[in-house]
């Protein structure tokens, strides 16, 4: 799978899939169309969702693989690369896939909010699982949209397009918020590892080392995509994970502050603040008061 194939534009795709190219900057593309084919590696210059409808071998993505079961939403954002790793063997594509370019977007209320939509930044191991009755639904904002390219352009149409668009996103919204409540023994797990990697980080030198713990590293440490995790953990604790990680911060320098044969300048570095002064800047922003006020109280 050494070999990659660039897409740019929407056309190009369509003629790779043996589909009719009816816009040139949006798709319903029909997997079954195109020909027989062997995995390899492509790139996207535009926004793709596939939902696969069969096995139809390892999906890489990223430094992950994972295996594609019947009723798989996967996205992609421009720029991202993916591929398919049949090992050697021929088989049929199937399924669909929706295509479309940011410039369709452009200047429209889904263009102003389509980073909202965070799970186009997830990896492959996170995608979208539907059931059946969620798979119609996105069968149906499929069949809207190919409507519409199928009518006769006019004043309507780009805003009945990007407006259908914006529907399946939302409705994918909703089905990942369900996809969270329904592993939530998972999550939870997660949830009980990003505490104890806080833990353990504080507990030794890597402040001094690394700095303040970034949600970047958390999420690598738990190998998962920063937009999965800290999507996971604010449907989770209500919190950011940012948030959750400055309460942890706060917690641990609460009980440093007591001990008065450390300054606050030393606490802050111990914590892996760079600088003192923004150490007392966030404490105060968080309690209320600053380092030394809250030492004198207590």
């Amino acid at each position: 799978m050494d070999n990659m194939i660039r897409f740019e534009t929407i056309s190009n795709y369509n003629a790779f899939n043996n589909n009719e190219t009816l816009h040139p900057l949006v798709s319903v593309v029909d997997l079954s169309k195109a020909n027989p084919r062997q995995g390899s590696r492509m790139y996207f210059g535009f926004y793709t969702i596939f939902l696969k409808d069969v096995k139809c071998g390892d999906l890489h993505y990223g430094k992950n693989t994972y295996d594609y079961q019947e009723g798989t939403l996967v996205f992609l954002a421009p720029g991202q690369v993916a591929g398919v790793n049949s090992n050697g063997e021929t088989y049929q594509p199937k399924g669909y896939a929706l295509v479309f370019h940011p410039d369709l977007i452009h200047g429209t209320s889904l263009g102003k909010h389509i980073h909202d939509y965070t799970f186009f930044g997830y990896q492959s191991n996170e995608a979208l699982h539907v059931s059946e009755r969620e798979r119609k639904i996105v069968l149906d904002c499929f069949s809207k949209i190919q409507y519409e390219l199928e009518h006769a352009i006019d004043n309507h149409s780009k805003r009945l397009i990007v407006s259908n668009i914006e529907l399946f996103l939302n409705y994918c919204t909703r089905f990942y918020d369900r996809q969270f409540i329904t592993r939530d023994n998972a999550h939870k797990g997660i949830l009980e590892r990003f505490e104890n990697l806080l833990n353990e980080f504080f507990q030794t030198d890597k402040p001094k080392t690394f700095g303040l713990p970034s949600v970047a590293y958390c999420s690598g440490e738990l190998n998962l995509s920063s937009n999965y995790f800290g999507d996971l953990i604010k449907k989770e604790t209500g919190k950011s994970a940012q948030e959750y990680i400055q309460s942890k911060l706060i917690d641990i320098a609460k009980e440093k502050i007591f001990d008065i044969n450390k300054s606050v300048s030393e606490v802050a570095y111990e914590l892996g603040f760079k600088y003192p002064q923004h150490f007392t800047r966030l404490f105060k922003q968080k309690v209320g008061y600053t380092p030394n006020e809250y030492r004198i109280m207590n």
